[in-house]
């Protein structure tokens, strides 16, 4: 592949990355966020609406429903979320609060799935949005199990702050993790937003963590002690349907 067709690849791949979820962006906006001359924004964004990607209001664009047709043909939405959904349902039914599924990106979690009532709080997680894996419960569930290069790569990497409550200092994030493979359990409390706390375990297939679940709730009402049984068990339950999948995730 020629280094033109990459570079056109590569910008269009900003300017998809630069719109949030739900939201719609002018092109000034999308240029600005990409850092792309106007003229080559402009352009990327016709073609891309050319294309089905993006959708076209007036003077804003959005993410198109082509996008949104070929996330639905990922793997993870076929074969992890599909497994996952009952036992996230399960969780929610017990707890009445907001249930999560995530799965490792490099240095961040992403939400495979989200389950919520009508009173949510508005936590930071959105559906295929992604937040760092040191100050989410999913994000130390997905941590803790990897190898010790893994965590040691992560550790050494700036620890973002979201609030006053994020943890900054690799040391204690470390001992915490520990803790998190002693016990199956990760806690965040009001580290990525404030008032909301969350408890989370990570799934186990095949002797590797493949996906967190969780359970978020306001910060007043969290109990781990609780919540704990009920979120270790579905993430094990899971786990023990994936391994029952090959690695095609087909199963047998």
């Amino acid at each position: 592949m020629s280094r033109d067709v990459v570079s056109v690849l590569q910008r269009a791949a900003w300017v998809l990355d630069s719109f949030p979820g739900g939201a719609a962006l002018t092109l000034a906006e999308v240029a600005t966020r990409t850092g792309l001359p106007r003229s080559t924004a402009h352009r990327l964004l016709v073609d891309l609406t050319n294309l089905g990607w993006l959708t076209r209001r007036d003077n804003t664009f959005e993410l198109g429903l082509t996008l949104f047709e070929l996330g639905e043909r990922v793997g993870l939405k076929h074969r992890l979320r599909s497994a996952a959904l009952p036992f996230m349902q399960d969780l929610f039914a017990v707890t009445g609060q907001t249930v999560h599924l995530a799965v490792r990106d490099g240095a961040d979690a992403v939400y495979a799935e989200k389950i919520h009532g009508h009173a949510a709080l508005p936590f930071p997680s959105q559906i295929g949005g992604r937040m760092p894996l040191t100050c989410t419960a999913v994000g130390k569930a997905l941590l803790a199990p990897e190898d010790p290069d893994v965590r040691a790569r992560i550790l050494a990497g700036p620890l973002r702050r979201y609030t006053a409550h994020s943890i900054t200092d690799a040391d204690v994030l470390a001992r915490e993790l520990d803790g998190v493979r002693r016990t199956g359990v990760a806690t965040e409390r009001e580290e990525a937003a404030l008032g909301g706390c969350c408890l989370a375990s990570p799934v186990i297939s095949l002797g590797k963590p493949v996906a967190a679940l969780s359970v978020s709730v306001p910060a007043e009402l969290f109990e781990p002690q609780l919540l704990a049984p009920a979120v270790r068990t579905a993430a094990l339950a899971l786990g023990r349907v994936l391994n029952r999948a090959d690695p095609h995730g087909r199963d047998e």
